[in-house]
Protein backbone atom coordinates (compact mmCIF):
# COMPACT_ATOMS: atom_id res chain seq x y z
CA UNK A 1 0.00 0.00 0.00
CA UNK A 2 0.89 3.58 -1.17
CA UNK A 3 -1.21 6.36 -0.28
CA UNK A 4 -1.61 9.61 0.50
CA UNK A 5 1.53 12.00 -0.93
CA UNK A 6 3.92 9.21 -0.06
CA UNK A 7 6.47 8.89 -2.85
CA UNK A 8 8.31 5.66 -3.94
CA UNK A 9 10.86 6.27 -6.57
CA UNK A 10 14.12 5.08 -7.78
CA UNK A 11 15.02 1.29 -7.31
CA UNK A 12 13.14 1.24 -4.23
CA UNK A 13 10.79 -1.75 -3.12
CA UNK A 14 7.73 -1.85 -1.06
CA UNK A 15 5.72 -5.43 -1.23
CA UNK A 16 3.78 -7.64 0.63
CA UNK A 17 1.87 -6.13 3.33
CA UNK A 18 3.85 -3.11 3.36
CA UNK A 19 2.63 0.57 4.04
CA UNK A 20 3.64 3.61 3.17
CA UNK A 21 1.37 6.54 4.12
CA UNK A 22 1.45 10.14 5.13
CA UNK A 23 4.54 12.63 3.44
CA UNK A 24 6.78 9.22 3.50
CA UNK A 25 9.48 8.38 1.37
CA UNK A 26 11.06 5.29 -0.08
CA UNK A 27 14.11 5.66 -2.47
CA UNK A 28 17.01 4.82 -3.85
CA UNK A 29 17.67 0.92 -3.71
CA UNK A 30 15.33 0.71 0.07
CA UNK A 31 13.29 -2.15 0.45
CA UNK A 32 10.33 -1.77 2.59
CA UNK A 33 8.05 -5.03 2.81
CA UNK A 34 6.13 -7.65 5.13
CA UNK A 35 3.96 -6.07 7.31
CA UNK A 36 6.14 -3.06 7.73
CA UNK A 37 4.85 0.57 8.29
CA UNK A 38 6.80 3.91 7.02
CA UNK A 39 4.42 6.74 7.88
CA UNK A 40 4.46 10.35 8.81
CA UNK A 41 7.81 12.43 7.09
CA UNK A 42 10.46 9.58 7.38
CA UNK A 43 12.38 8.69 4.83
CA UNK A 44 14.12 5.44 3.97
CA UNK A 45 16.75 5.14 1.08
CA UNK A 46 20.24 4.02 0.22
CA UNK A 47 20.43 0.19 1.00
CA UNK A 48 17.73 0.17 4.31
CA UNK A 49 15.93 -2.70 4.98
CA UNK A 50 12.74 -2.39 6.75
CA UNK A 51 10.51 -5.72 7.08
CA UNK A 52 8.96 -7.91 9.38
CA UNK A 53 6.72 -6.08 11.70
CA UNK A 54 9.23 -3.01 11.85
CA UNK A 55 6.96 1.03 12.36
CA UNK A 56 8.89 3.61 10.81
CA UNK A 57 7.00 6.88 11.72
CA UNK A 58 7.99 10.83 12.06
CA UNK A 59 11.11 12.43 10.64
CA UNK A 60 12.89 9.54 10.72
CA UNK A 61 16.27 8.81 8.01
CA UNK A 62 17.06 5.69 7.15
CA UNK A 63 19.80 4.68 5.24
CA UNK A 64 21.49 2.18 6.03
CA UNK A 65 20.60 -1.12 8.27
CA UNK A 66 22.61 0.29 11.07
CA UNK A 67 20.04 3.23 11.79
CA UNK A 68 16.92 1.04 12.76
CA UNK A 69 17.09 -1.67 15.16
CA UNK A 70 13.45 -3.50 16.26
CA UNK A 71 12.33 -6.34 18.24
CA UNK A 72 9.09 -8.14 18.12
CA UNK A 73 7.40 -10.52 20.68
CA UNK A 74 8.42 -8.08 23.81
CA UNK A 75 6.43 -6.36 26.48
CA UNK A 76 2.87 -6.83 27.76
CA UNK A 77 1.44 -6.85 24.39
CA UNK A 78 4.23 -9.11 22.83
CA UNK A 79 4.45 -6.33 20.28
CA UNK A 80 6.91 -5.20 18.19
CA UNK A 81 9.05 -2.07 19.24
CA UNK A 82 11.36 -0.50 16.41
CA UNK A 83 14.17 2.11 17.09
CA UNK A 84 15.20 4.33 14.47
CA UNK A 85 17.44 7.58 13.52
CA UNK A 86 15.74 10.72 12.69
CA UNK A 87 16.55 13.75 10.70
CA UNK A 88 17.76 15.53 14.10
CA UNK A 89 20.56 12.70 14.46
CA UNK A 90 18.25 11.62 18.02
CA UNK A 91 17.38 8.00 18.26
CA UNK A 92 13.48 7.46 18.64
CA UNK A 93 10.78 4.43 19.60
CA UNK A 94 7.71 3.28 18.02
CA UNK A 95 5.66 1.02 20.38
CA UNK A 96 2.47 0.25 20.10
CA UNK A 97 0.87 3.90 20.32
CA UNK A 98 4.03 5.67 21.78
CA UNK A 99 6.49 7.82 19.29
CA UNK A 100 9.26 9.59 21.32
CA UNK A 101 12.95 9.89 21.95
CA UNK A 102 15.20 7.12 24.07
CA UNK A 103 14.90 8.93 27.12
CA UNK A 104 11.23 9.75 27.03
CA UNK A 105 10.77 5.82 26.20
CA UNK A 106 12.71 4.74 29.04
CA UNK A 107 10.42 6.99 31.24
CA UNK A 108 7.68 5.72 29.79
CA UNK A 109 8.50 2.48 30.53
CA UNK A 110 9.66 3.10 33.96
CA UNK A 111 6.08 4.81 34.80
CA UNK A 112 4.33 1.70 32.92
CA UNK A 113 6.34 -1.34 33.99
CA UNK A 114 9.01 -0.30 36.92
CA UNK A 115 11.50 -3.08 37.61
CA UNK A 116 8.73 -6.15 35.94
CA UNK A 117 10.45 -8.46 33.35
CA UNK A 118 8.25 -6.61 30.36
CA UNK A 119 10.44 -3.05 31.63
CA UNK A 120 13.77 -5.42 31.97
CA UNK A 121 13.26 -6.22 28.99
CA UNK A 122 12.83 -3.01 27.13
CA UNK A 123 15.66 -1.23 29.07
CA UNK A 124 17.75 -3.77 27.45
CA UNK A 125 16.12 -3.37 23.94
CA UNK A 126 16.74 0.31 24.72
CA UNK A 127 20.81 -0.68 24.69
CA UNK A 128 20.62 -2.23 22.07
CA UNK A 129 19.21 0.04 20.08
CA UNK A 130 22.12 2.60 21.79
CA UNK A 131 24.86 0.07 21.02
CA UNK A 132 22.95 -0.77 17.07
CA UNK A 133 21.87 2.46 16.35
CA UNK A 134 25.23 4.45 14.29
CA UNK A 135 24.91 8.40 14.74
CA UNK A 136 26.73 9.79 11.63
CA UNK A 137 29.00 12.51 12.20
CA UNK A 138 28.21 14.59 9.22
CA UNK A 139 25.14 16.05 7.69
CA UNK A 140 22.28 13.39 6.48
CA UNK A 141 21.09 13.42 2.92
Amino acid sequence: WVYGDAWVYGDARVYGDAWVCGDAWVYGDAWVYGDARVCGNARVYGDARVCGDARVYGDAWVSRNDQIFWISNIGSRSGTTTFFLCEDKKIRAKCGCFYGDLDEFSSRVQTTHGGNRHGQTYRLAIEMARTHIVIPDGELE
